[in-house]
């Protein structure tokens, strides 16, 4: 029974059956990203709370007052990730932007997440990094190439234009294996 149950396994996963990541990137006819459906099976990076890198996200409604966000990545990169120190290509990261609520149901204190506001994608393809934003239910319409989103992440990601400086244990991995960028390790250095 063992060998057979075995033999299945093997079966299952030579065979592509998780091979979920081959086709993580799906653009519409549009040029619009198509949301994964599977995306929340993906690795989970990190949350956060009201985490602005800049200007407010372009798809959310201007009455959020206070967001939570949850990070994830395709499994075939987070496993790249932890092998190398850097992203290959066909990462997609998705951050999803909910509003945060506070003294619902149970709670009387603290904030928890309801909601999708918006969501935003940042793709790698062909060694190029792309950006995309949604309402969360439609396809990401592409970033422009002049929106601030690509000099910021350019000037300030820790790793290959990525913010893993906000993801703490690969933030560690990075540092292990060497691949932060120098421009944070300098600002990092200055802080000290």
């Amino acid at each position: 029974m063992k060998r057979a149950l075995f033999l299945l396994t093997a079966a299952v996963f030579s065979s592509g059956a998780f091979a979920a990541d081959a086709d993580v990137i799906s653009i519409n006819a549009e040029g619009r990203f198509n949301i994964p459906a599977n995306y929340r099976e993906w690795v989970f990076l990190t949350a956060s709370m009201d985490l602005s890198y800049d200007a407010p996200v372009p798809e959310a409604p201007a009455n959020v007052t206070h967001m939570l966000d949850n990070i994830f990545v395709n499994p075939a990169a987070y496993k790249a990730f932890v092998a190398t120190g850097t992203w290959p290509d066909k990462t997609v990261m998705i951050k999803e932007n909910r509003r945060a609520a506070e003294a619902g149901s149970i709670s009387t204190i603290g904030k928890y997440q309801t909601e999708m506001v918006s969501m935003e994608f940042h793709v790698k393809d062909k060694g190029q990094w792309a950006f995309f934003a949604s309402n969360g239910k439609n396809p990401g319409r592409p970033m422009p190439a002049d929106a601030d989103c690509y000099s910021c992440h350019s000037t300030h990601g820790a790793v290959d234009t990525t913010f893993v400086q906000f993801y703490p244990t690969l933030l560690e991995i990075a540092k292990a294996k060497g691949t932060l960028s120098a421009d944070y390790v300098k600002t990092e250095a200055a802080k000290k």
